[in-house]
């Protein structure tokens, strides 16, 4: 029976293959160009997902280490050393030659995948910090992290792909991750007019029926993670819910 975690690493080839052919489509200044996240070229989405792909990388080899005794002290097993280091190395190469974070982006996406295939069976439920003393994740999670990674940012590069070629599976996926994420004081239902699927947002209890946000699943898959509500998604209520940017 197909796990959620293999699920998502299955559509991990597909899904950085039409990155990859989308920034091979970048010319001279298209790597200046913004990109959909605010104060964010191009360049520094690419660069973004390349060393997202190195540490989750990182963090999978530590756990590798700690399973194998001769090993257990060689690699570190967070993501990041601290968020202000993760944020310098992005804008450090995000500055550099398009040539260099297309490199990287490259060569972290073949190590991550050799990475999540080297996790033993019985270490996907282990914890992994994602910096030191910070949150800790599930390894099984890193797989889903990662294609939501890369399908959100593909349309934040603002290049051509959009959430319309997300695929309904994806934006189902996407949809049940938003769903554990987001805490809003007063819950609300999502129905999406293309999806047999429902999911309740929230816990806050209420007198009255629940509000239901109605749209195509990418839609509203994409207003969940914070973005501007497209003009698709509308609610039973009138006023959409206020969500937290992802």
């Amino acid at each position: 029976m197909s796990t959620e975690r293999d699920q998502a690493a299955g559509a991990l080839a597909p899904a950085s293959g039409a990155l990859v052919r989308t920034v091979d489509g970048f010319h001279g200044d298209d790597w200046k160009a913004p990109s959909l996240l605010p104060g964010w070229t191009r360049a520094h989405v690419v660069a973004h997902l390349g060393l997202n792909a190195a540490g989750m990388a990182r963090a999978l080899r530590g756990l590798v280490a700690d399973h194998d005794a001769e090993h257990q002290a060689d690699e570190p097993r967070t993501m990041y050393d601290s968020d202000d280091q993760r944020d310098h190395d992005i804008a450090q190469l995000a500055a550099q030659d398009p040539s260099e974070i297309r490199a990287t982006l490259m060569a972290e996406i073949t190590i991550l995948q050799e990475a999540i295939d080297a996790v033993p069976q019985d270490q996907w439920d282990r914890r992994i910090e994602r910096t030191p003393g910070g949150r800790t994740m599930r390894a099984a999670s890193f797989p889903g992290m990662r294609w939501r990674e890369i399908e959100i940012h593909h349309v934040d590069l603002d290049a051509g792909h959009t959430r319309a070629d997300w695929s309904l599976e994806f934006a189902e996926h996407l949809l049940d991750a938003m769903a554990k994420r987001l805490g809003p004081d007063e819950a609300f239902e999502v129905k999406p007019l293309d999806s047999r699927r429902t999911w309740v947002i929230g816990t806050g209890e209420s007198e009255y029926p629940v509000p239901v946000v109605t749209g195509p699943a990418a839609d509203l898959a994409w207003w969940l993670t914070g973005r501007t509500a497209p003009e698709t998604v509308s609610c039973s209520r009138g006023e959409l819910p206020s969500i937290e940017r992802w």
